[in-house]
């Protein structure tokens, strides 16, 4: 293998629901660059698959853009943001060493050095893919304020929901239930310290009872579930992207007798309250030694090899029963999917 290829092999969606593997011309690593082989990344399957629909709002576009995005929204467009490699070319304190990067789906890339964190001491890099998920999860609880005691419902058991409940769980006191439609989801909830509830079962049994609830389906009967569970002066945290398009929130009947908070959680800022102290480097860096536990296998729910992934794709975003879904890089992609 030489230290800087010509070129690389990236995932491109080009089209609504149509995606293809294309050559990407790959520059030689320079000073305070780096050359990563990928191992894995990770298919985070709510905002991916709106990019995929052509979803992504006009406003949005600047704001949605991947760090190393190509292309514009809505195509062609290379995305992806949770990518594990091994460095082989840059600074000799990084050569050799396994990192993150927020990058694309492809199997090498050049990025600043400063772009790469490397993975903490005993976290397998095929688990490091949930790093910009446990990102996000950190956001939420931080902008959610969970504390000690508190009753917590999570609703929406995908990858993002289940992080947030797994999180919250672990602080002191807690009871943290994991509301999702899907029965299934039940396993993944105890295995992650959590209670499990459907919907309808939720509304019987916690009634307005909850301090904090977190909306993380990214549905309109979601987000009025996760409304109905809120106690009086409760906070409901919004952490789904819901893309382009209208969403029913439902304002009526109790909500502003219960005095009921509204708070939106995006990754791309840090909440006032840490902004002082930490930075995304630092978010990262946490994120990476919070996915020390095995028990988050079990977000993984899939793999497929990067040469199969663009026929793979669809059916993948397509399938409600996807967590995170991992790509495996072998050795001679980018020779296989040459034109």
């Amino acid at each position: 293998m030489t230290e800087n290829p010509a070129a690389a092999t990236a995932l491109w969606c080009v089209g609504g629901g149509k995606a293809e593997l294309r050559r990407t011309e790959l520059p030689r690593a320079g000073g305070g660059e780096v050359l990563v082989r990928t191992l894995h990344s990770g298919i985070s399957r709510g905002t991916e698959a709106l990019v995929f629909a052509g979803r992504v709002p006009d406003s949005e576009r600047t704001r949605m853009r991947a760090p190393f995005q190509d292309g514009d929204f809505p195509f062609p467009v290379k995305y992806g943001y949770a990518a594990v490699g091994v460095v082989e070319a840059g600074p000799e304190d990084l050569r050799g060493r396994a990192v993150f990067c927020l990058h694309p789906h492809q199997d090498r890339f050049v990025v600043p050095a400063a772009a790469v964190t490397p993975l903490p001491a005993g976290l397998p890099p095929a688990r490091a893919v949930l790093a910009a998920n446990m990102e996000t999860a950190v956001n939420v609880v931080w902008d959610a304020g969970i504390a000690p005691g508190d009753r917590v419902a999570v609703v929406g058991a995908g990858v993002v929901g289940a992080l947030v409940a797994h999180l919250a769980a672990r602080i002191p006191g807690t009871e943290v239930t994991l509301v999702d439609r899907l029965e299934s989801r039940a396993s993944l909830a105890t295995r992650l310290g959590c209670r499990f509830a459907q919907p309808d079962d939720a509304a019987a049994g916690l009634g307005e009872a909850c301090d904090v609830v977190v909306h993380a389906s990214a549905s309109a009967a979601g987000l009025a579930t996760a409304i109905g569970l809120a106690g009086f002066e409760a906070v409901v945290v919004e952490a789904s992207w819901h893309g382009a398009g209208p969403v029913a929130v439902d304002l009526g009947g109790a909500f502003h007798s219960r005095r009921l908070r509204l708070v939106s959680s995006q990754v791309g800022h840090l909440p006032a309250s840490r902004r002082g102290r930490w930075d995304f480097a630092r978010r990262l860096a946490l994120a990476l030694d919070l996915l020390g536990d095995d028990r988050l296998d079990a977000l993984i729910s899939g793999e497929t090899a990067f040469a199969d992934l663009a026929a793979a794709y669809p059916a993948i975003l397509a399938d409600a029963g996807t967590l995170c879904h991992r790509v495996r890089y072998d050795e001679g992609t980018a020779a296989a999917s040459a034109p």
